[in-house]
């Protein structure tokens, strides 16, 4: 009589591609920190409420960068390597509006998601830092006699 193990393989889900192995061979990989900042920083823009990463004066000079078209993915986040694990600490700028805490929460799982999904590294924590609140400045109805009202008329 032969047994069969009703619980699954650790490691194979059903329907799941397998995992090609890695490559044998000499050779090593080192992955910088400004690689996984630039990973932990564009995920954690992707997150709702996040207005800007970094603190309250590096927006204006974030907002000549975006203006000129020079984007840096790592500004506002520090990543602190090791051989097979990293420690990643963000700064941000969050929208008015939306529940700090949760925003947090929010980040720091995408951050978790995306450096152990794209760069291999174990994320042994993720700090986050709400530096600033942005709140919109108010729109102005346009003035009565404006040059624009005028045209329409």
């Amino acid at each position: 009589m032969e047994y069969q193990n009703p619980q699954p393989t650790p490691g194979v889900h059903r329907g799941a591609v397998p995992v090609p192995a890695a490559a044998p061979g000499p050779g090593r990989t080192v992955i910088s920190e400004t690689a996984v900042a630039k990973v932990a920083g564009i995920a954690a823009r992707a997150v709702p409420g996040v207005y800007s990463l970094g603190s309250g004066p590096s927006r204006a000079l974030g907002a000549i960068r975006d203006a000129v078209g020079s984007t840096d993915h790592a500004t506002g986040v520090r990543a602190e390597v090791g051989e097979a694990q990293v420690a990643v600490d963000i700064s941000l700028v969050a929208s008015y509006g939306t529940p700090l805490h949760s925003l947090a929460n929010q980040v720091r799982a995408a951050v978790y998601r995306a450096v152990e999904e794209l760069v291999g590294l174990q994320v042994i924590e993720v700090n986050v830092e709400v530096t600033d609140v942005y709140v919109p400045p108010p729109v102005k109805p346009p003035a009565a006699g404006s040059p624009e009202r005028e045209a329409l008329l």
